[in-house]
């Protein structure tokens, strides 16, 4: 599922898109759904939701590198694992700062909708 345009890529807040659009149509739902929840709430998922795509990253980039022996600046000593870990951990909140692979905008939206449909109940 592709969400666009949302300000990951842009740096502009997602409720400068009005309607926002999925798979090319206007996601009317998510667009009401922005219209309910504060501009706090808005930067805490879009916060969160970068987050969690940095995680799973984070597990899909280590578990790439997990066998490379001897390569890099530290050869095959014992802190080539830590320095890798923390290479990788580095390289996966930089990859989903600058836009990802998607799974954050599927979060945030979800988020979003989610958080909505509370405050409508209450």
């Amino acid at each position: 599922m592709q969400v666009s345009p949302l300000s990951a890529r842009t740096g502009a807040s997602a409720a400068d898109f009005s309607p926002t659009v999925i798979n090319g149509r206007p996601d009317f739902e998510f667009a009401a759904a922005l219209q309910k929840v504060t501009p706090q709430a808005q930067a805490k998922a879009k916060s969160t939701a970068t987050d969690f795509e940095a995680m799973f990253l984070n597990s899909m980039f280590s578990q790439m590198t997990t066998g490379l022996e001897g390569d890099g600046p530290f050869g095959s000593t014992p802190g080539t694992g830590v320095w890798r870990s923390m290479l990788v951990e580095q390289y996966s909140k930089s990859f989903a700062k600058s836009g990802g692979i998607g799974i954050s905008s599927a979060v945030y939206r979800e988020l979003i909708v989610q958080q909505a449909k509370r405050v409508s109940k209450s």
